[in-house]
């Protein structure tokens, strides 16, 4: 069961990875106007998806990719912290930009219980 857990998480993030490429115009407004180089941030954090996603398949990458994974959520954490100032909200309630940050705490969680 475990070994599924960690493939759908794999499945999760290679498919949000490549909307990273497929969709890029979506990111731009969450994007923090703090940070340079959006478009590149953008192309670089589906890479980074895609890399860890594929990794996690292979017993040998798993426990680094899920580590990457770990990481790459808690850099991902500034942009929903972010979007808790009212004028970054895009129009989001606050009851949802929370709940969005317990689930980051989640995936931070999901890939942190499958580490061996």
């Amino acid at each position: 069961m475990k070994k599924l857990s960690v493939y759908i998480m794999g499945i999760i993030y290679i498919y949000l990875g490549i909307l990273h490429f497929t969709n890029t115009d979506f990111y731009f407004p969450y994007m923090p106007k703090y940070l340079p180089y959006h478009w590149e941030l953008i192309i670089a954090s589906g890479i980074a998806e895609i890399v860890l996603g594929i990794g996690v398949f292979f017993e040998k990458y798993r426990n680094y990719s899920l580590w990457g994974i770990i990481i790459m959520l808690i850099i991902f954490m500034s942009v929903h912290f972010n979007m808790l100032i009212p004028e970054y909200s895009l129009g989001n309630s606050l009851y949802l930009l929370i709940l969005r940050i317990f689930l980051q705490f989640g995936l931070i969680y999901w890939a942190w219980k499958n580490i061996k």
